[in-house]
């Protein structure tokens, strides 16, 4: 059952967005403050969240950019602003849809339902395990075991990018726009000598790795 996050400020909305949302099958946790909303994204575990951009608290596309900076679930955003130019910044903050108040509970359900196909159920969570590593993206701390592992700011940059898509392929242009920046878009060797650091220091055999694994002349992925 596909978990989905409301976020809104206005009970009668949230009410209504739930019960058609159960009705569906969905299983459904609310916030009315962006505070609450992205505490309780890291503790439901969501596949998916509506995020309305009239909090009392915290300006939506704040809540927005502060939830990809660790999950890259699908969000869907609710908004009275219907210029291109709001649309615009949603997208590049990070929103995979957005929907124009007011709205109709079937092009909702139907633009979830595209959603949590193009994103394969994959869930939010900031913390990552495989084998005995363990990293959390919100704290920043990396384990083998009992054992802290110490990243540069580089090394963490890079390995968070692929935490954010667990199980994915990266391309290399996306870690190198991401980690460096759209200069060192054509410097494949920092990828190389950075993927060879990270090994060294999280995989039992960097020879042999377990964790990040390379797809020749495409890019990375954590596993």
């Amino acid at each position: 059952m596909s978990r989905i996050l409301i976020i809104d400020d206005e009970k009668a909305i949230r009410n209504i967005l739930r019960l058609h949302l159960v009705n569906n099958g969905f299983e459904v946790a609310e916030a009315a403050t962006g505070e609450d909303g992205l505490k309780l994204a890291e503790e439901f575990h969501p596949h998916l969240i509506i995020l309305d951009l009239g909090l009392p608290d915290k300006i939506g596309i704040d809540v927005l950019r502060a939830l990809r900076r660790w999950t890259m679930v699908p969000v869907i955003v609710l908004t009275v602003n219907d210029a291109e130019s709001a649309k615009v910044a949603l997208l590049d903050a990070g929103a995979d849809d957005y929907l124009t108040k007011p709205f109709g509970t079937p092009e909702l359900l139907a633009r979830v339902r595209v959603s949590l196909r193009h994103h394969q159920d994959s869930e939010a969570t900031p913390i990552f395990k495989s084998g005995d590593l363990e990293v959390n993206i919100n704290t920043r701390e990396i384990k083998r075991g009992d054992r802290v592992i110490k990243l540069t700011s580089t090394e963490y940059e890079l390995l968070r990018a692929l935490v954010r898509h667990r199980g994915k392929v990266v391309p290399q242009t996306h870690l190198l726009v991401g980690v460096w920046g759209r200069t060192a878009v054509d410097q494949t060797h920092y990828l190389r000598i950075y993927v060879a650091q990270l090994r060294k220091k999280i995989e039992p055999d960097s020879s042999h790795p377990m964790h990040i694994l390379t797809e020749p002349g495409i890019g990375y992925r954590i596993v």
